[in-house]
């Protein structure tokens, strides 16, 4: 099994603790994460742009002018693609984009996200993250200590004070394991967990629970 370090707020080592392999030892999968990525990606649009086709635009019914001896093109109605205040041809249209991807690759995802980041040396296990009020100075200066630019703070349990401190810190995000998602965890170059937030993680990804 690989162990990780247990760091405290100030960066300093206090234990260790080894890691289920079945989450932080997996062997990268780029094509699959991607594939996740990119139908989380796209169940985020709305889907709801829309135009007009001539069967959709007002008026129309009387044909614009008789079909021989104009030596013009024969038109059917004015609504046509081509006529001023026409609809609209080939234009958008309501689409659902949401891609089907089962919970089994969803969290196989994950577990590829969270050993990139424990090999490449971007995961920061905290023995805990704690805060005495809600100050952004006080956000600030755990994120220095653990020489954080930008990064993903994974907590277990909801902490009022941790989470309305790093609100407004640029280049960082404070959630709950639960709450994490793929394009949180591969936005932000550091991923920071708490110990029992990395318990949950090992228990939800691992077939455990």
């Amino acid at each position: 099994m690989t162990a990780v370090k247990i760091v405290d707020q100030n960066n300093k080592e206090v234990g260790s603790r080894d890691l289920n392999a079945n989450v932080f030892g997996l062997e990268a999968d780029n094509g699959l994460v991607h594939r996740v990525y990119s139908a989380l990606a796209r169940a985020q649009r709305a889907g709801t742009h829309s135009t007009k086709t001539v069967a959709d635009v007002s008026g129309g019914g009387k044909k614009p002018f008789k079909q021989k001896g104009t030596g013009r093109a024969r038109q059917g109605t004015t609504r046509a693609a081509q006529m001023r205040h026409g609809g609209t041809a080939h234009g958008p249209q309501p689409h659902d984009y949401n891609t089907r991807i089962n919970k089994k690759e969803r969290r196989l995802a994950t577990a590829l996200v969270l050993s990139d980041a424990l090999r490449e040396g971007r995961l920061i296990v905290l023995n805990k993250l704690e805060l005495k009020e809600a100050k952004t100075k006080s956000f600030i200066a755990v994120r220095d200590a653990l020489k954080v630019e930008s990064g993903l703070f994974v907590l277990a349990e909801s902490n009022n004070e941790v989470e309305l401190s790093g609100r407004n810190v640029p280049l960082s995000k404070v959630v709950l394991d639960g709450q994490m998602n793929l394009h949180d965890m591969l936005k932000f170059d550091h991923l920071v967990v708490t110990e029992d937030a990395l318990s949950n993680l090992e228990k939800r990804l691992g077939g455990e629970g």
